[in-house]
């Protein structure tokens, strides 16, 4: 078993990337393979290697190509899941990658294709298709354009979902790159891959890139990997820290919003404890007013009954009992007023101890009165 491994992005690239004519026949055939179109001539945008680890954000190491139609292929190899969103981070590399072209001066249908091309090693779509290629649609499938005016593709390859068991003899093309992508590492130790390097000339071309690099190259670019990954969890780790701080003053900014709605609150509760001490009130004076209604009543009625022993024992003071009935009869009226205006007030004083969260049942102990009472009152 040897050390060689595709799946490191910086063995990935050099074996695609390199500015020779074996890595630029690799590169064709990879292309050719997993866009499914002829792929005559192409050119490596970035060939160079990273160097600078520490000013990296979401550490990449793609590669960009160039078509002989000036189509635009960003090619990358990403080993695992990170907390960076994937599908978001890879659609803002298309958008990136397709909205850089120079257009000044011409029109818009001169816009080239943009594809962006990513292996996972990871599962992310929702089906049991190894390729996906995700373009401008509506929701029930319309594309936003022409298919052929398409100009930006997402092209997503996950070679989670081979069947490594499969037979090597029931493989199409697409399935034998992955597998030797997963297993080059192996060599002719694994039996699969011992076939396809004896009778499959793509994977011929890919072996001889592959052992171009010696134990010692391999090692430096394992270290090169190493370092690079570190850096991508040293950046992740720091937005997590960012988004931590973020989180913490959104919480310290809410938790002054909560203290300011509680002292809104006990203000309004003390409003409502002052309205409720105004409706006590006013129902104490409703009560006074009525006990003095009552009072006056009883007088009256003593006086009307003294009124009628007098008609009784002499006509003569017929016409003086008849004014003292008349002065009392406007007492009765002037009365009747009283309670119908301490009805009202009283009518107020209960709405507004209700209104104010009071039951029923407290407002009927209060005043003294049967809660059928009470709801006649206000109604």
């Amino acid at each position: 078993m040897r050390n060689a491994n595709l799946l490191n992005d910086f063995a990935f690239k050099y074996v695609f990337g390199e500015d020779c004519k074996e890595a630029n026949d690799a590169l064709k055939s990879l292309l050719t393979v997993f866009l499914e179109r002829k792929v005559n001539k192409v050119v490596v945008k970035n060939s160079e290697m990273v160097k600078d680890y520490s000013k990296m954000k979401s550490p990449r190491l793609d590669l960009l190509v160039e078509f002989d139609d000036r189509t635009t292929v960003d090619l990358e190899m990403q080993l695992r899941q990170t907390k960076d969103n994937l599908p978001i981070r890879f659609s803002y590399y298309l958008a990136r990658l397709h909205g850089c072209q120079e257009l000044e001066g011409k029109y818009y249908g001169e816009l080239k294709e943009t594809i962006v091309l990513v292996f996972f090693n990871v599962n992310l779509i929702d089906n049991h298709r190894m390729c996906n290629t995700f373009t401008l649609r509506n929701e029930e499938g319309l594309s936003f354009v022409e298919e052929s005016q398409d100009r930006m593709k997402l092209r997503t390859v996950e070679m989670a979902k081979l069947d490594v068991n499969k037979p090597l003899e029931d493989m199409n093309e697409q399935e034998k790159m992955i597998y030797y992508f997963l297993n080059c590492h192996k060599g002719i130790e694994d039996s699969k891959i011992k076939v396809m390097i004896e009778s499959d000339g793509v994977i011929q071309m890919l072996e001889k890139r592959v052992e171009t690099i010696s134990d010692d190259g391999w090692k430096k670019i394992i270290e090169d990997f190493q370092k690079l990954h570190e850096n991508e969890e040293r950046m992740e780790r720091q937005l997590e820290i960012e988004e931590l701080q973020r989180a913490k003053e959104e919480a310290r900014k809410a938790m002054l919003e909560v203290n300011k709605l509680k002292q809104e609150a006990n203000k309004l509760s003390q409003e409502a404890d002052k309205k409720i001490e105004d409706a006590e009130k006013k129902s104490e004076e409703a009560d006074k007013k009525f006990e003095e209604a009552d009072k006056k009543f009883e007088e009256a009625n003593k006086q009307i009954e003294q009124a009628n022993k007098q008609i009784e024992d002499a006509n003569t003071r017929v016409n003086d009992a008849n004014k003292r009935a008349d002065e009392s009869a406007k007492k009765m009226n002037q009365m009747n007023q009283e309670m119908n205006q301490m009805n009202q007030e009283m009518k107020l004083g209960i709405k507004a101890m209700l209104s104010n969260g009071m039951s029923l049942e407290f407002v009927s102990k209060l005043l003294s009165k049967s809660e059928s009472e009470i709801m006649e009152l206000v109604k």
